[in-house]
């Protein structure tokens, strides 16, 4: 009973958590409605998913968790290339940006972030070198992001 709560906890975390987070950092935007923050958001969410991860992925594929060690994971999904995590990626650039405009959500943010990290390596589909890579990415990403937009007037 209680290793089927648990799996439920880390089956939430790691499906349905990354929706609420999305709908959380975007109600944090309607409220800190900026054009700046919305360029930053975007940027920062583009660079590192849609271009650093996936460029990582066509040069170098590695196996995901299940597919190495052949089990089956908590959470269905293909057996694309599990390095770097794009969840990982994603949600650190995102709360990057809201933590240099608000430290508390940030924080908030953050946190949740590495819920969702921790919940896909739990649920076997990425190793935690994989999270870790998308965490760099991530804050890394949002960080250029900010820095080229800095004295840009949008």
């Amino acid at each position: 009973m209680e290793q089927q709560i648990v799996n439920l906890a880390i089956v939430f975390s790691a499906t349905y958590l990354p929706f609420l987070v999305f709908l959380g950092i975007m109600g944090w935007f309607v409220l800190n409605l900026r054009r700046r923050i919305f360029w930053e958001l975007a940027g920062a969410a583009i660079l590192s998913r849609l271009v650093i991860t996936e460029l990582i992925r066509l040069l170098w594929h590695r196996a995901r968790p299940f597919v190495e060690l052949g089990f089956r994971p908590l959470v269905e999904h293909s057996a694309s290339a599990s390095f770097p995590s794009g969840h990982a990626a994603f949600f650190f650039a995102l709360s990057a940006v809201v933590f240099s405009h608000d430290k508390k959500a940030g924080i908030l943010f953050f946190l949740f972030s590495g819920i969702i990290g921790a919940a896909r390596v739990f649920s076997g589909i990425h190793w935690p070198s994989d999270v870790l890579g998308g965490v760099v990415i991530g804050i890394g990403s949002a960080l250029i992001v900010m820095y080229f937009l800095k004295n840009r007037k949008i």
